[in-house]
């Protein structure tokens, strides 16, 4: 008598006839079907004209590219092959094999629409007595574009490519009007030559412009900045009557810059650091969370390397948000970018208690700092001290220590463990809704932990 279970490979049915009986009750992909099917997606099944073959359903699309980003599948082909290989997307798919080309379409067609599809999800959440907006923590993490750094050109090195192929189409062009043409490599195509550094000329050309227009928006910024610090040094001097002191600021200067760059591929990404060290084609991604439940409520993608700007779109954001999920009450953010007098009261005109780090924190303070109240605060404080002493008390410690356990975490396990490092779209307008949309992969992953049993 054989020891094995011997594997039978000729039984007729290898899996149960109905797709219900494939997962456990209390498998993820059995939530992610429950919670799509209560989706009001009828902005989603508007759009279809109802012409030709018929097509799948977005419940079936949205379900499948929801679990695809929850499990590190991002590849449209990828998804496809995973309606036949996993038992989990087979039963999400209902065993239907949606192409690579639908799911793609999809993906592209209805990103505009994620962000409803968002908030509902949140609007849920607080209907299951889980998620309370309350404590909100913030931050910003780099994200590669689906473009290589080495697509990238600046100003400064377009100019001297250009001087080089105009060089060599005039040198070209005096080879081809030769009547003995003996000195030409066999083999080379002076037409094909010609029509090469012609496109790459035009490229370049419309790549500049671009430049230049980007380069014009800076100026324009960066002279209202200027403007606005000269008038507050002269208002200053005409109160005390004294020159004010330190260095006035630079004035800027128009036009683009020889370091000013353009990717070919994704023109709207930038080069900016990464953690590590080293420069990455990137997008900054931005997510704010509610320190009780880690659930993702404002979302937002930025070209800036900085976090700087970033405060008053995710206010705006929590503003909108607050007739369905309720009012926030405390801003919580780190010292990278997020500190200035400007960002402090723009959270105190929302009616929202900043609690931004001024400045890094040591990592051994005395013990006795940590079990003892600041002194009062002066009754002339600026917005600025005002909140640093709020830092500084236990209450203000205890909230701000929130942030180390929600928003880190969350951007931790969406590029270690879900492993989204990379966006697979293009364009700042894409690239935001596919941010959107791996937001609402981690918050259904999140509330299939936090829903009640």
């Amino acid at each position: 008598m054989s020891k094995f279970i011997v594997a039978d490979r000729q039984t007729d049915y290898l899996l149960p006839p109905s797709v219900d009986d494939w997962l456990n009750q209390d498998h993820l992909a059995r939530f992610i079907v429950e919670v799509i099917d209560q989706l009001d997606l009828s902005k989603l099944t508007r759009e279809y004209a109802g012409r030709g073959s018929k097509a799948y359903h977005p419940a079936t699309l949205l379900g499948i590219l929801v679990y695809g980003y929850i499990t590190g599948i991002f590849s449209s082909r990828r998804l496809e092959q995973a309606t036949y290989d996993s038992i989990a997307f087979r039963f999400i798919a209902a065993n239907l094999h949606p192409d690579h080309d639908s799911l793609a379409t999809f993906r592209r067609r209805f990103l505009d629409e994620l962000s409803d599809l968002f908030l509902q999800v949140l609007k849920m959440a607080t209907e299951m007595k889980v998620l309370k907006v309350g404590n909100i923590s913030l931050d910003g993490s780099k994200f590669e574009a689906n473009a290589s750094r080495h697509s990238a050109l600046s100003h400064g090195h377009i100019e001297k490519l250009e001087v080089q192929l105009k060089a060599e189409v005039q040198e070209l062009l005096a080879l081809a009007e030769q009547a003995d043409q003996a000195d030409i490599p066999t083999g080379v195509s002076l037409p094909e030559e010609l029509k090469r550094r012609e496109d790459r000329l035009t490229a370049m050309a419309a790549a500049k412009a671009k430049l230049v227009a980007r380069a014009e928006e800076r100026y324009q910024r960066e002279k209202a900045e200027y403007d606005e610090k000269m008038a507050r040094r002269a208002a200053k001097e005409e109160a005390t009557g004294k020159k004010p002191g330190g260095k006035p600021p630079k004035a800027p200067e128009p036009g683009p810059r020889d370091r000013d760059q353009i990717n070919l591929t994704d023109e709207e990404s930038r080069i900016m650091p990464v953690a590590g060290g080293g420069f990455e084609q990137a997008y900054n991604a931005q997510a704010a969370a509610d320190a009780a439940t880690m659930l993702i409520v404002a979302t937002g993608v930025t070209q800036a390397p900085n976090d700087k700007e970033q405060v008053e779109p995710m206010l705006a954001t929590l503003k909108a948000q607050a007739e369905v999920l309720g009012a926030v009450e405390c801003l919580i953010a780190d010292s990278g970018g997020y500190c200035s007098e400007k960002n402090i009261k723009a959270c105190e005109a929302a009616g929202i208690e900043p609690l931004i780090a001024v400045g890094r924190d040591e990592h051994h303070p005395d013990w006795r700092e940590r079990h003892s109240e600041p002194a009062p605060l002066p009754d002339n404080a600026t917005p600025v001290q005002a909140m640093s002493h709020r830092l500084k008390t236990k209450d203000g410690r205890a909230r701000y220590a929130l942030r180390k356990q929600t928003i880190e975490p969350v951007f931790g396990i969406i590029k270690s463990v879900m492993g989204f490092r990379r966006f697979s779209l293009r364009g700042l307008k894409k690239v935001t809704g596919e941010w959107t949309l791996v937001c609402l992969a981690w918050n259904l992953k999140r509330l299939a932990v936090l829903r009640p049993q």
